[in-house]
């Protein structure tokens, strides 16, 4: 029975030691998914390692103690059970020992959440060992060309191009806490944007998110969106009529709760980066709200609405509203709204609505803004944007209905894997009305687009805008009208 034993027992040692044998080791150069499956493979080997020494352990203390049959004592230890004993003990330290080496080595190059790179979003994240700590730089790059024909006023039939947008910058977390930030270098000036702190945390069962820094406001579909999400080169009407003084960035505190098919966000910030600092800061209170009352795997409804206060600055004695509408560049085609002089007040709410339904989008909004003066009646400014879209590839439409707000576009037969792309088509109409005002204007735009995805961080656009003005301040007073094409060329990552 001794030699059964001890044989039992070396088979079990022998399968043991063949556990802990580094394959990984021995294998040549493999893709990401596979070191991830070896990397799993392994963590399975460690545990029933683990597991068979617990086994061992057991079996050595049953030994060590066992009784014979009959209940009668053993009088003198046998001395081969010690042999085994013995030798059994020294191999698992021994065991032990390679394990732990094994360990600290995967560390140290990468598995089984040790440190790595990988590629997101078109950019390298640096990750560490334990993954506490990670780096990912970002950057974009959009270069737009712009031309307007059709003007009665020779000064708005203009070409050119423009660097829209140009940043550099990084994300990344610092344990429990996470920070961005971004340099813009459009207009050969130098201006921070998204720069913050963030912290995600739990308010009771719900997912919180708490921004504390410089961030991109909470407000309507495409006035929180990035500016390389968007469907169009231009945000729409609700978006620059609705826009807060302080702009569409700002300086404070910003909290969302996200919950099932809904999110909800409020903020409280001050002028952003760079403002004037001889003067007090206007001060915003901001909260937004959606809902998903249907959602299921082809798709989704959105209802939204959202509504800011601005507690006025010093430095804020008037506000003149002029919004573009022919894609931004052209600086000579927009709406006045006339100056108004003496404020005292500023507020506005949003309404949102619309849905996904598989490549299918389509949306509308509608703002008014509440101006309030000293010295003149109450104005009123509003606009209206309306629009749809149909991803011809049969890709999902980049929005999140998480946050409410537009996001990546995921391409399922990306260009630099042979693949075709994603090609989107998109319409939009939108309304200004600045008619409130005893000198405001009004205008109105028309835009069709195409947007080639070549994968999930580049694309090329094409917008045409057919767009009429009616002005009474300013030098291009009257009904005009005419038609802008736009061509954008855009990497982000």
């Amino acid at each position: 029975m001794n030699v059964l034993n001890r044989a039992a027992l070396a088979v079990a040692v022998a399968g043991c030691l063949s556990l802990a044998a580094p394959h990984a080791l021995a294998a040549p150069a493999a893709t990401e998914a596979e070191l991830r499956a070896q990397v799993q493979q392994q963590a399975e080997q460690l545990r029933q390692q683990s597991a068979l020494l617990e086994a061992l352990n057991a079996r050595l203390a049953a030994l060590e103690h066992a009784a014979p049959a009959g209940g009668a004592a053993v009088a003198v230890a046998d001395p081969v059970q010690a042999q085994v004993a013995t030798a059994i003990a020294s191999t698992r330290q021994d065991d032990m020992a390679l394990l732990q080496a094994q360990v600290a080595q995967l560390a140290a190059t990468g598995g089984g959440g040790g440190g790595n790179t990988r590629w997101r979003k078109g950019g390298p994240e640096f990750r560490s060992s334990d993954g506490q700590f990670t780096f990912h730089p970002r950057g974009r790059v959009l270069v737009d060309f712009s031309s307007t024909h059709g003007s009665g006023f020779a000064a708005r039939n203009i070409t050119g191009t423009d660097l829209a947008s140009g940043r550099l910058g990084a994300e990344g977390q610092m344990g429990p806490l996470g920070y961005k930030i971004d340099a813009d270098f459009a207009g050969n000036e130098v201006s921070l944007k998204d720069t913050y702190l963030s912290w995600d945390t739990r308010l009771g069962t719900l997912p919180t998110e708490v921004y504390l820094g410089n961030k991109l406001k909470d407000r309507g579909l495409d006035g929180g969106s990035s500016g390389t999400t968007t469907p169009f080169m231009s945000r729409n009407a609700v978006a620059s009529v609705g826009a807060q003084q302080s702009g569409y960035y700002g300086l404070g505190l910003t909290t969302k709760l996200i919950g099932e098919g809904w999110h909800a966000s409020l903020a409280v910030t001050g002028d952003d980066i760079g403002n004037d600092s001889t003067a007090s800061d206007t001060i915003a209170y901001l909260a937004r709200a959606h809902w998903n009352p249907l959602r299921g795997q082809q798709g989704f409804v959105h209802l939204g609405g959202w509504y800011w206060y601005e507690d006025l600055g010093n430095d804020v004695t008037s506000i003149n509203k002029t919004s573009p509408v022919a894609l931004g560049w052209n600086g000579n085609v927009r709406v006045s709204a006339s100056s108004i002089a003496n404020v005292t007040d500023n507020r506005a709410w949003g309404l949102e609505l619309g849905g996904v339904y598989r490549s299918l989008w389509g949306f509308a909004e509608q703002t008014v803004r509440t101006i309030e003066s000293s010295t003149v009646d109450t104005v009123e400014q509003k606009a209206t944007s309306v629009y749809a879209g149909w991803l011809i590839t049969g890709e999902q439409p980049g929005f999140s209905r998480r946050s409410g707000v537009w996001g990546t576009t995921r391409v399922l037969r990306p260009v630099q894997e042979g693949g075709w792309g994603a090609f989107e088509l998109a319409a939009r109409y939108d309304r200004y009305d600045y008619l409130d005002a005893a000198r405001g204007g009004e205008g109105t735009a028309w835009t069709v687009g195409m947007n080639w995805y070549l994968n999930n961080w580049s694309r090329l656009m094409v917008n045409y805008v057919h767009w009429k003005t009616d002005n009474k301040v300013g030098a291009f007073q009257g009904p005009d009208s005419g038609n802008t094409v736009g061509v954008r060329a855009q990497v982000a990552f």
